[in-house]
């Protein structure tokens, strides 16, 4: 993690438990070493900090399969779609827009290049930074019935919001 500790230094001090929230939560437990960095990775992108991502991805390219960041970077772009699409179905809560097709592709929903159930809880934790309550739903409910516990969840959004937090404190 030669990157991402180096951009812990330029957290600054008002935002100091970030630093120790980022090293803490990279740690493997609940989670596989896979689960922890897809999502990280996958995160990072959504948090929109290039400084984040590009730590994030140098880090993860050296501890996992490119397989594994290859998915977390297409869960953030689909998420960056379906999130708005579905967030606003939702927000307006109208049942003739939910009677509508999508008609948006997501073929890589169905083709991911290491396992259904980690590419799932990558979209997970991106949809809880992007604010998709039907997206998150939708997500939490597949990743349980794959297999993945509460505390496989709770953790993959802990590092969603401590690397949301870091690339707010990185624009200060």
């Amino acid at each position: 993690m030669h990157a991402l500790e180096t951009l812990r230094g330029a957290i600054p001090e008002v935002a100091k438990d970030l630093r120790l929230n980022l090293g803490a939560v990279l740690q493997p437990g609940t989670l596989s070493l896979e689960q922890v960095w897809g999502v990280a990775v996958a995160t990072a992108i959504a948090s929109r900090n290039p400084t984040l991502r590009q730590a994030v991805l140098e880090d993860a390219l050296v501890t996992v399969p490119a397989a594994v960041v290859d998915d977390a970077k297409a869960a953030a772009a689909l998420m960056g779609m379906n999130n708005v699409y579905y967030r606003f179905r939702h927000m307006v809560g109208k049942a003739e827009y939910a009677e509508k097709p999508a008609r948006l592709r997501m073929q890589r929903l169905a083709q991911v290049a290491t396992n259904k159930a980690d590419f799932e809880l990558f979209c997970l934790a991106v949809s809880a930074v992007n604010g998709c309550e039907m997206c998150v739903r939708s997500h939490e409910e597949v990743v349980l019935g794959a297999g993945l516990s509460t505390d496989q969840v709770h953790d993959a959004v802990r590092i969603a919001a401590t690397l949301h937090g870091v690339a707010v404190a990185l624009e200060m």
